[in-house]
């Protein structure tokens, strides 16, 4: 038997930003869904693939139903301490990022953030792909790209 961390009606906050993995309807495979920080309210709970806990939750503000897993989900009542930025944003370097004095990426390039590490004592990081290398990066390093539809 599963243990439940929630329960219906239970106030929660998304901590992951959840895009579309082909199974919501109407929105194209990578759309993005819900952006990490909503909070919504446990609906229904579920299992999938016999291993995983799988909450509905209807955000409010958005309007939308999520399927979300338990790792994506915080009580709303806890500490929470938003990024500038999130999986899939575009950045640019404000600065040249350099190891011992080599320079492996230099100001103004462009990357992709991949992940973000939340440290209480030192702010955020992130994993961000710039052209064939991850690095992990401070939050003040980086600026969001300007979008190319604009």
């Amino acid at each position: 038997m599963m243990n439940y961390r929630f329960n219906e009606g239970d106030k929660v906050r998304l901590i992951r930003t959840v895009r579309n993995d082909g199974t919501y309807p109407g929105k194209n495979r990578g759309d993005l869904l819900i952006s990490r920080g909503a909070v919504g309210y446990v609906t229904d709970t579920g299992t999938f693939l016999l291993d995983q806990i799988i909450y509905a939750v209807h955000f409010l503000e958005e309007n939308l139903l999520i399927g979300c897993r338990e790792e994506e989900l915080i009580d709303a009542a806890e500490d929470w301490f938003p990024s500038r930025f999130q999986f899939r944003d575009k950045v640019i370097t404000q600065i040249p990022l350099a190891i011992q004095g080599q320079i492996l990426v230099n100001k103004g390039e462009k990357g992709e953030i991949m992940k973000t590490i939340a440290d209480p004592n030192q702010g955020f990081h992130y994993h961000v792909h710039f052209a064939g290398e991850t690095y992990i990066v401070p939050e003040t390093a980086l600026t969001l790209a300007p979008d190319p539809a604009d």
